[in-house]
């Protein structure tokens, strides 16, 4: 029988520091939430290495004094809690008393403070089994935290820690966290010697998110303001147009602290339903506020859980409140053709009569089929993004057309005349052989089958033999590109788009894009880094509409930072899933006769074409004695 002991001090204490320090981004939540109850102002962090090397958290808050900095790195140490009642109403940040013993336990520790009422500060050294020094140093009023060499005690942990661009990523996520929850605070991040976050700390909201998401993000919120009993809900919500692929940027603070809520989170799904699609999901930067003793954030070490006495005035805020901002804030847009001074073609067309937006005529190019060396370049909707370009006044023609790139790049260079331009419209639809079919009868496909027409704008109807055939008109589409990407591998065509989309991603997104450019590119996807968690799409598969490909760059993101372990090959074939789908022709979506003879020709040739990349059937046979049965003929 094995012999019961006391653990050594330093072992219990690698032990204690792995459920608080887990890696380099843990270590600066703990710091900054410290500067944060000091009553700092102004808080900079400076990594090096991700974070692995060198940790610097300074800030101006009240200090420590002298006799208080060698108690202050003891485990359960702390000044905020001292008897059990304060656990039930705790209206700081951190409270444990846990930090700073973790982190010296697995770290080189440096300190410098001065407190309030002490004219010189205190300089102390601590970290592993050495012996701790204190002694007398000249700084500014705050706590300056250095931390060197994470885990250098502990190899196993320190070979868990991923590349130094992840876990700066990772630590440049959660200060983003923190400057959300505390707007009146300054935050600055510099990463290896650049500054990558600067907020003004000027206690609005929105300049905190602008500062650390962007315009483009920004752009597209909507303020929140509600209380319902006694839970106020404030902050920004994204726009029906503005949702996400994923739950990424879906923020909630209660009493100023981040959390993960699952409660918050159903009520702010709910209340978008029925404003956005299906898979698509709201972003959110909202701040709860309750009684402290309503809520209990004593569950973890890492304080994200939190419990609530009761959920349903948390559930019922968060929804009434979001649902009042949207009924006021979603406001539908509006678009204005207008010539820019910007726009390649402009001295042109500031010369001519702009036509009218309110005609407009969708002019498809015919089907033209996949085979096995050529990527489909015809179907509607699906081959290159289409351009709205708007042709001068003609004496014999008033409509604005929607063309598709090839008239666009004709367009990139400055117009010579109006008749010109039209002559390069009609020339491109001339070599299209565009010709409306105009029968609506079955259309012969070979001499076994043919089409009779659609279903619900989803199905295509085959009379094949003795037999109908239903086909998923999308689910067939998007399964022939599937297998077409796959063929062409690392070869597939990339359109380059006429602006850079601006991307905004959390910082686990962001990384793994950047972190996959060169699988991206291979599919078309040329994406380059803007920094502060933008990046810039500068061009997209050629079978994506452009202005869809931020989307899909969302979506593919939201995939590799939960999927980080999978092989490459896994993740290609997941993204070729991805724009497969977004390529095809959708259910709903108008098609013309062509089209979907073009699409049953393909079926026809591919039989080994039976599932979309999901895994839902392409087509159903419906056999003819089957419906004869029904009818009584048999």
């Amino acid at each position: 029988m094995p012999t019961i002991r006391i653990l050594d001090k330093q072992v219990a204490e690698l032990i204690a520091a792995g459920e608080v320090v887990e890696r380099p981004s843990a270590v600066i939540k703990e710091l900054v939430e410290n500067a944060i109850d000091a009553g700092a102002s102004v808080v900079t962090v400076e990594i090096r290495r991700g974070g692995t090397t060198y940790m610097r958290v300074t800030d101006n808050g009240c200090g420590i004094s002298k006799e208080d900095v060698p108690i202050a790195f003891m485990r359960h140490a702390t000044s905020k809690v001292s008897t059990q009642d304060d656990l039930t109403s705790i209206g700081t940040l951190g409270f444990r008393g846990e930090a700073l013993a973790s982190i010296s336990a697995v770290a080189h520790v440096e300190l410098l403070t001065r407190a309030d009422n002490q004219q010189v500060g205190v300089r102390y050294l601590c970290g592993g089994e050495a012996e701790a020094e204190l002694e007398d140093a000249g700084c500014p009023k705050g706590t300056t935290l250095v931390v060197r060499d994470l885990f250098f005690n502990v190899p196993a942990r320190m070979k868990f820690l991923k590349k130094d661009v992840t876990e700066g990523n990772s630590v440049a996520g959660v200060l983003d966290k923190l400057a959300m929850s505390h707007p009146e605070i300054s935050f600055r991040l510099v990463r290896d010697g650049k500054e990558q976050l600067h907020t003004p700390g000027d206690n609005k909201l929105l300049s905190a998110i602008y500062a650390i998401h962007g315009k483009e993000f920004t752009s597209q919120l909507i303020p929140v303001e509600y209380q319902l009993g006694h839970v106020k809900v404030k902050g920004f919500i994204t726009t029906p147009a503005g949702s996400r692929p994923n739950r990424s940027m879906q923020n909630f603070f209660i009493n100023g602290r981040f959390i993960r809520s699952r409660t918050a989170m159903a009520a702010l799904e709910e209340a978008y339903k029925g404003s956005i699609m299906v898979g698509k999901f709201p972003g959110c930067i909202l701040h709860m506020e309750v009684a402290w003793e309503a809520v209990d954030v004593n569950v973890h070490p890492a304080k994200l859980e939190v419990r609530f006495i009761n959920e349903r005035p948390i559930f019922d805020a968060v929804y009434h409140g979001v649902r009042s901002a949207l009924a006021a804030g979603d406001k539908l847009k509006t678009m204005e053709l207008k010539s820019s001074a910007t726009s390649p073609y402009a001295p042109a067309l500031e010369k001519h009569e702009q036509v009218s937006i309110s005609v407009q005529r969708e002019i498809s190019r015919p089907p033209m089929l996949m085979d096995s060396g050529n990527m489909t370049k015809g179907y509607s909707g699906l081959a290159t993004r289409k351009q709205a370009v708007s042709v001068p006044a003609h004496p014999d023609e008033k409509e604005t057309f929607h063309v598709r790139e090839r008239v666009a790049s004709r367009a990139v260079r400055p117009l010579e005349n109006k008749t010109k331009f039209v002559d390069d419209v009609q020339d491109v639809m001339q070599e299209s052989s565009f010709t409306p079919s105009e029968s609506t009868g079955p259309v012969p496909l070979d001499l076994h089958s043919h089409v009779l027409g659609e279903a619900f704008g989803t199905y295509i109807l085959l009379e094949y033999g003795d037999e109908i055939m239903l086909i998923d008109k999308h689910a067939a589409h998007e399964r022939l590109i599937y297998e077409q990407l796959k063929a062409r591998g690392s070869s597939c065509d990339a359109q380059a788009l006429l602006e850079p989309a601006a991307v905004s991603l959390d910082k686990d997104e962001y990384s793994a894009v950047l972190s996959h450019q060169k699988e991206l590119l291979q599919l078309g996807f040329d994406v380059s880094d803007f920094g502060s968690g933008t990046v810039l799409v500068r061009s997209a598969p050629l079978l994506l509409d452009g202005g869809d490909a931020a989307g899909a760059l969302m979506e593919i993101a939201g995939y590799l930072s939960s999927h980080k372990k999978e092989l490459i090959t896994e993740h290609m074939d997941w993204i070729y899933h991805n724009v497969a789908c977004r390529a095809a022709m959708k259910a709903g979506d108008h098609t013309n006769q062509e089209e979907l003879i073009s699409l049953a020709a393909e079926l026809e040739r591919n039989p080994q074409v039976r599932y979309c990349p999901h895994g839902r059937p392409v087509y159903i046979l419906i056999k003819r004695k089957e419906i004869e049965k029904q009818f009584g003929r048999m």
